[in-house]
């Protein structure tokens, strides 16, 4: 597995790093069960001192931290920093409030005291992606370090740079030697480490490719698991919209990280009183966009994390070209070294369409029209996905009680 930083926008390659020997994880298995032992037991005011001088560090060194963001997966420079910033109110966060989440709750009983504790479960194992190379990283280490729990992640193999930083960052506020692991592995260490005793659980952040195959791995070995695995979020438009805000968040839904977000909005169901304006003004904001290099931030199109991602967005849509869905506007990438693909809009998506069930990780948009307000919910829940979701409706009561009626994790 080669893990190395490819410059997104011109092809280059920055730097490449050696995988770990088998010995360097059974040294990183060993580091991680005996930090436990002693992080366990360490104060929430030590704990929270260790994130709260990694989110000091994040902000006031934001840019050289978000610069291999950019490099690495061409992310815009200007989310880069945002990101960096992110993550340091997430570790914030944890260190401030995890004391309180995690206190005993004492619960009533007429034969005596009793109480809900919570105590850390030991080594976690991490399995993290690209798309949001620290995000990915604070939201699960802030919480499991504060808990108590003692963390081997193995990060996506195009980011590497972006991995060891966050690595030297814990390292350097004060976390202990095996309290937080990059691994740097192959395919077969990733299967070993899932098994190994030493680790009490495993999380992915992926594809479904992969989180089936690392959940059957984990399920074998009977290990506690969480999975997060794509979206394909509905963006309902109503007849009673705001339709210039509708479009404004249409475009910053569908392009923010160059559309390489699981919650994402992904299907923009417009109700047929509002569809024509809408996907006339949504085609003409997106049309305005400008590609180019994502660290001059006069552009606002980024190119995608890389080439094969690129050729991944491109098959899905011939695919659905070929099943009888229209191209709006794009549809192909951009020749040149960059891996660009333009604003896609494709239309007249029938339910036989391989594109009306996939995940499109990238900057394509689905566009549906319906009749009213009951044809749009239907429309919203008929996916295996439910990440997320937007509702546009200047009526306030309406739009909770549709939301209400999505299938999905937050509307």
């Amino acid at each position: 597995m080669a893990y190395q930083s490819v410059n997104p926008y011109d092809g280059q390659v920055i730097k490449t790093f050696k995988d770990f020997s088998d010995e360097q994880v059974e040294l990183a298995l060993q580091q991680a069960e005996q930090c436990f032992r002693d992080w366990k037991r360490a104060s929430f005011d030590h704990r929270a001192k260790v994130l709260h001088t990694a989110a000091d560090s994040l902000r006031t060194r934001f840019d050289e931290f978000a610069r291999p963001v950019t490099l690495e997966m061409g992310k815009l420079i200007k989310e880069s920093r945002a990101e960096v910033q992110l993550s340091a109110d997430i570790l914030d966060f944890y260190a401030e409030n995890g004391e309180r989440f995690l206190a005993p709750k004492h619960i009533h009983s007429d034969t005596g005291e009793a109480a809900v504790t919570n105590t850390p479960l030991g080594v976690l194992f991490g399995v993290e992606p690209w798309n949001f190379p620290y995000y990915q990283l604070a939201r699960f280490v802030a919480p499991n370090l504060m808990a108590g729990n003692t963390l081997m992640v193995k990060h996506a193999s195009s980011v590497p740079q972006s991995a060891q930083a966050f690595a030297d960052l814990l390292q350097e506020a004060g976390a202990p030697a095996g309290a937080y692991s990059n691994m740097r592995i192959t395919k077969d260490q990733i299967a070993r480490i899932i098994a190994d005793p030493r680790v009490r659980g495993v999380a992915l952040t992926g594809g479904e490719d992969a989180g089936t195959v690392v959940a059957a791995q984990a399920g074998q070995a009977l290990k506690k698991t969480t999975m997060e695995l794509g979206g394909s979020d509905p963006f309902i438009v109503l007849e009673d919209a705001d339709l210039p805000l509708a479009v404004r968040w249409a475009v910053w839904g569908r392009i923010h990280n160059a559309g390489q977000s699981c919650v994402a909005s992904k299907r923009f169901i417009v109700v047929e009183a509002l569809a024509d304006q809408f996907l006339q003004q949504f085609k003409a904001a997106l049309g305005a966009l400008k590609m180019g290099d994502p660290m001059d931030p006069a552009t606002t199109l980024a190119p995608l994390s890389s080439k094969e991602a690129v050729e991944r967005l491109k098959g899905q849509v011939d695919r659905a070209v070929a099943a009888g869905a229209r191209v709006e506007m794009g549809g192909q990438p951009v020749d040149g070294v960059g891996a660009f693909m333009p604003p896609t809009i494709l239309s007249n998506i029938g339910r036989d369409n391989p594109a009306y069930k996939e995940e499109f990780f990238g900057p394509v948009a689905l566009f549906f029209r319906v009749a009213g307000e009951h044809e749009a919910i239907a429309l919203a829940n008929d996916t295996s996905f439910g990440l997320g979701g937007a509702v546009f409706t200047r009526d306030i009561e309406r739009g909770k009680r549709v939301a209400g009626k999505i299938d999905s994790g937050m509307v």
